[in-house]
């Protein structure tokens, strides 16, 4: 079964035992679990059902693998011939998380 949700502003199509790279959910370690209630579309095929806009009734439930940080991004800014550069760099806050169940 696939389900669409939505989560930390992102929207992922999902089924059971997929393994996600998402922003960071705050206040949560590693091995917790979480409900995620913001299924947009759930089914497939024939069988699959729409939310307005969301699905009454449907969630997913997750495990959290780990917390960690993405790669560093580099943010490099020059302006030509007036002796000017900057660099600064970000990492991103990140959970994997493992998909365990879709109820709808």
């Amino acid at each position: 079964m696939k389900a669409t949700i939505k989560t930390q502003g992102r929207q992922f199509t999902v089924t059971e035992g997929d393994i996600l790279k998402i922003n960071s959910f705050p206040g949560t370690a590693a091995g917790d679990s979480i409900d995620i209630s913001d299924v947009l579309m759930i089914g497939e095929g024939a069988d699959a059902r729409f939310g307005n806009p969301l699905v009454e009734g449907a969630s997913v439930k997750a495990t959290i693998l780990e917390n960690k940080k993405d790669k560093k991004i580099v943010v490099f800014k020059k302006k030509r011939r007036q002796g000017y550069k900057k660099r600064r760099g970000h990492r991103q806050h990140l959970s994997v998380i493992k998909i365990e169940s879709i109820q709808g």
